[in-house]
């Protein structure tokens, strides 16, 4: 038993080729987009991303036919990110999203969380409006779906309530608030500069602790019963398990 348990929290290497992606591949596409496109292809940078995250599960099907119960489950998911964003445009920064995806994560596993998280981001920005952060925020979002489902898989996050809380409050305020303040600086700044970055994180740390709330608040309540049912889902339709292929 001890020996299986150790093998459950091995990243395969899928998951790791995910890692090189998600950490190497998209910065630089993002990059690319700022430095030689000039922010001005925005719209095919976010659909790489997208097809980026397709990888990993080209990978997990690569040996048989993909159900597509299997793909309805996450784009499920990510609809109700989108509709979640939605259905509290008026409250800004009060938003389901990451709840969602750090659900996504422990429930499916990394890459789902990640593809999730990137989808739902793109998706929702054509309610929001597209621009040259919509692939900042893909990026945010999708990262913080892939370290829920590592550090789940891991056992470095538990899904209880508490756990689940503390992770969604500091990933939003760190990860999310933290990337996206430095994208203001280098999408809407002439020049990158310490004084500009420090005022972006100065204005933006409350707009960030509301979002930060957000997410505990929902995490909170939605929790425990979507985690519940998506075991349902997984143990009655034999839907793959992500975290150990």
């Amino acid at each position: 038993m001890q020996e299986q348990q150790r093998a459950d929290t091995r990243l395969s290497r899928r998951t790791w080729l995910s890692a090189a992606i998600i950490l190497v591949a998209i910065p630089a596409t993002i990059l690319l987009g700022m430095l030689v496109l000039e922010d001005r292809k925005y719209y095919f940078i976010s659909l790489l991303i997208i097809l980026y995250t397709m990888i990993p599960f080209a990978l997990v099907f690569e040996r048989r036919k993909p159900q597509a119960r299997e793909l309805i489950v996450i784009a499920v998911l990510a609809a109700i990110a989108v509709a979640g964003r939605s259905a509290f445009f008026m409250l800004p920064q009060f938003k389901p999203v990451v709840a969602i995806v750090i659900i996504a994560g422990v429930g499916f596993g990394a890459e789902a969380g990640f593809l999730v998280g990137a989808v739902a981001g793109f998706v929702s920005n054509f309610f929001f409006g597209q621009g040259p952060w919509t692939p900042w925020q893909m990026f945010c979002f999708g990262i913080i779906g892939f370290m829920a489902g590592i550090l789940f898989q891991k056992g470095l996050l538990k899904r209880t309530k508490f756990s689940l809380c503390v992770f969604g409050g500091l990933s939003t305020l760190l990860i999310y608030g933290g990337i996206m303040n430095v994208s203001t600086v280098a999408l809407f700044t002439s020049a990158f500069s310490w004084e500009a970055l420090l005022a972006a994180y100065a204005s933006g740390f409350w707009f960030d602790l509301v979002h930060a709330s957000a997410t505990v608040l929902f995490l909170y309540v939605l929790s425990r019963p979507m985690l519940e049912k998506l075991d349902r889902i997984k143990k009655k339709y034999g839907l793959i398990d992500h975290a150990k292929r």
